[in-house]
């Protein structure tokens, strides 16, 4: 995905589209938003019948004849379409506000004679990101909102169309704790696959550091605060809906809540351990960076050192005194082996020096080893 894409993606979930100052509860779709589909389930233990809704109005005449009424609708393009389900299920404007604007918070908000819960789903094409499930949880209906169709749910109409005696028997509550469970359920392979790529980075940060492994770790945690974000106030919401007491959730599927609320603890735990994980790699990584350009300058440090009195023999030797002015202007220049000379005292300095380096464990792959116990100590 190119950077401009991902920009874009960005402003698309901080930017809100209301004009500073416009009256609660003013619907203003995005430009870029899929065309609304309606697609009605109706469902009692014995019977389920599925279709396309092409009326919003004719959609509260199933709620009189069928136990359970989902709602699905895909696409948030249709301002009309919105409105009129908001009409005919009596749903307050400033929750259909919040069903447009898809970048809020997870959270619960209960309307009198229903709830309006908002979770977020997470999906990975080119990169991570989560979409906007808006719900509406009723006596005898559950309305759905989403931002583009959404592949997480279609197990749960799969179990309604099957005949699940546990989903088909169970009242909306029961259908709203399954469609959150199945978006919760999608970010389990996602830290998977995360786990999996911090444990093959732990190995290249040491073996192979570079700016290569140091953007995978910031796009590693670029993901895991994009999960972070929507599942820690998913785990509030979650508390809300099972602790909270509501005729609309019967005390059965609060059991089920409870045991979705301890997915989102684990999610979270998980990302706090991945999110320790990276960081501690980035100073793994600036560890090892420090490490090798320390041996890098101990090695520059020694071929220097050597260097120095090597040069200053060769500078000694260089200044080219006359010796019939004196017989202590360096008697070596008129001498028939004193390059030779020179070249020796060179060699076995250097020799020296590498030698000492060597044995104080400045110069090779392991330092001098300690004195054994039987070797006196200096």
């Amino acid at each position: 995905m190119s950077k401009s894409h991902g920009r874009k993606s960005r402003r698309h979930h901080l930017t809100r589209r209301a004009p500073p100052g416009a009256p609660p509860g003013t619907l203003i779709a995005d430009p870029e938003a899929a065309p609304s589909h309606v697609r009605v389930m109706s469902y009692g233990p014995h019977e389920l019948r599925e279709k396309e809704a092409e009326e919003p109005s004719s959609l509260p005449g199933y709620l009189e004849k069928w136990p359970v009424t989902w709602v699905n609708v895909t696409g948030l393009g249709d301002l009309k379409t919105v409105r009129q389900i908001g009409e005919s299920f009596g749903l307050h404007m400033l929750a259909l506000e919040d069903v447009v604007n898809v970048h809020q918070r997870s959270k619960v908000e209960h309307y009198g004679t229903y709830d309006f819960i908002v979770s977020r789903a997470a999906r990975r094409s080119e990169r991570l990101e989560t979409g906007q499930v808006s719900l509406f949880l009723g006596k005898n209906f559950v309305i759905t909102f989403l931002e583009q169709e959404e592949p997480l749910l279609e197990p749960v109409r799969e179990r309604l169309r099957k005949g699940s005696a546990q989903v088909r028997s169970g009242g909306p509550d029961y259908l709203a704790y399954a469609i959150l469970d199945a978006l919760l359920d999608s970010y389990f392979p996602l830290l998977e696959d995360l786990g999996e790529r911090l444990e093959l980075l732990e190995d290249e940060v040491v073996l192979r550091p570079g700016p290569a492994v140091v953007a995978r770790i910031h796009e590693a945690k670029r993901d895991l605060l994009t999960i972070r974000r929507a599942v820690w106030p998913q785990r509030d919401a979650l508390g809300i809906l099972y602790r909270d007491p509501s005729t609309l959730v019967a005390a059965e599927t609060r059991l089920f809540l409870r045991d979705c609320y301890d997915h989102t603890v684990q999610i979270v735990d998980l990302i706090e351990t991945y999110r320790e994980m990276a960081s501690g790699m980035m100073d793994v990584y600036l560890s090892s960076v420090s490490n090798r350009m320390n041996e890098v300058m101990k090695v520059l440090t020694i071929i220097a050192t050597i260097f120095i009195p090597l040069s200053f023999i060769a500078s000694l030797y260089g200044m080219n005194f006359n010796t019939e002015a004196s017989r202590w202007n360096m008697p070596e220049l008129g001498w028939r082996y004193g390059y030779l000379f020179a070249l020796g005292v060179m060699a076995l300095m250097a020799g020296g020096m590498l030698l000492y380096f060597r044995r104080k464990g400045w110069l090779g792959a392991q330092a001098a080893a300690p004195p054994s116990d039987s070797e006196p100590m200096d």
